[in-house]
């Protein structure tokens, strides 16, 4: 199979590396507890995005766009900007019951979000093939959230010491800071939001 890939499907593998990578150093983190597990995490993502931006310049370039190349795209970036950055957030303290449901939905959010660009890419294509909007944002703006969890991580304002603290509901614990995560997931689902894809 990898002998019918495409250069652009590499880098897009790449993508996926990073996000594997990232998630299996945020594992040891949680094993260890040594921080450089999770700087080590932190510095893969920005690479996956570099990675995610530059497989669809490159098929572009070499005119090598295929249905493959869409598919790989959208699993590679479910894994780096949909489960690591969640994972990072399960790391970083936000380990509450409702905490957790909250990551499910930032997750379920990414996946609704990528099959319905497939789904709908060719109908919202213009006579070049280009789609000139994004539904809801792209879910690579997931960054954001762990560039708040980088600089958390730098205050020492993880664990305990996450802003806004815990509360107890239900009988089980929330952390005020997971809101981001349903933000974000919201906003990647809303059909309202219309993003110029560059």
């Amino acid at each position: 199979m990898l002998r019918e890939f495409s250069l652009a499907d590499f880098i897009t593998l790449a993508n996926g590396f990073c996000g594997t990578a990232a998630i299996l150093a945020v594992l040891r983190f949680l094993v260890t507890a040594e921080r450089g597990y999770l700087w080590f995490a932190y510095a893969l993502l920005p690479l996956a995005v570099v990675f995610d931006y530059l497989d669809g310049r490159v098929a572009r370039w070499r005119q090598r766009m295929s249905p493959l190349g869409a598919h790989l795209d959208s699993l590679a970036d479910l894994v780096s900007f949909g489960v690591a950055p969640a994972v990072l957030a399960f790391a970083v303290g936000m380990r509450g019951s409702w905490d957790a449901l909250v990551l499910m939905y930032f997750v379920a959010c990414g996946i609704s979000r990528l099959a319905r660009y497939n789904a709908t890419q060719a109908e919202l294509a213009d006579e070049t093939g280009k789609v000139a909007y994004y539904e809801g944002t792209p879910i690579p703006t997931s960054l954001l959230l762990v560039v708040v969890l980088a600089v958390l991580t730098a205050r020492g304002s993880i664990g305990s010491a996450l802003p806004g603290g815990s509360v107890e509901w239900l009988g089980g614990e929330f952390h005020p800071l997971s809101l981001l995560y349903f933000l974000s997931g919201s906003a990647m689902i809303s059909r309202r939001l219309r993003v110029p894809k560059p």
